[in-house]
């Protein structure tokens, strides 16, 4: 059973810095993607930052030059770090995985999702 597990969420002013974690546990054999998503009450969830294997890293128009996605590998984790926070990012943050793994004899990409971790910006 693979499973994403967020951790760095918090309350934190305006112009601050938070380091989101997310590790993946259960048997993978390969990472297509890993992104942050986040969601506000009674909208869409939306991309933040992805860091696609083999491709580059993009960002979200409002988020481009304050967030930073980064992945290790070698320990199935992804990071976003967050700097210079503003209110508006508020929201509920999704760590978000594509996955090689096995189905029977073959292997096949799988999606999952973490929990989810609550940023509160104050100003």
């Amino acid at each position: 059973q693979v499973q994403l597990v967020e951790s760095g969420g918090g309350l934190v002013q305006s112009g601050g810095s938070l380091r989101l974690s997310c590790a993946v546990s259960g048997d993978i054999f390969g990472i297509n993607f890993m992104g942050w998503y986040r969601q506000v009450p009674g909208k869409h969830r939306e991309l933040v930052a992805g860091a696609p294997s083999g491709g580059t890293t993009d960002y979200a128009d409002s988020v481009r030059g304050r967030f930073t996605i980064s992945r290790d590998d070698a320990k199935n984790t992804v990071y976003l770090k967050m700097d210079n926070l503003k209110p508006e990012d508020t929201a509920v943050y999704y760590c978000y995985g594509n996955f090689r793994v096995r189905s029977g004899l073959a292997f096949k990409p799988e999606a999952y999702w973490g929990q989810g971790t609550q940023v509160t910006v104050s100003s």
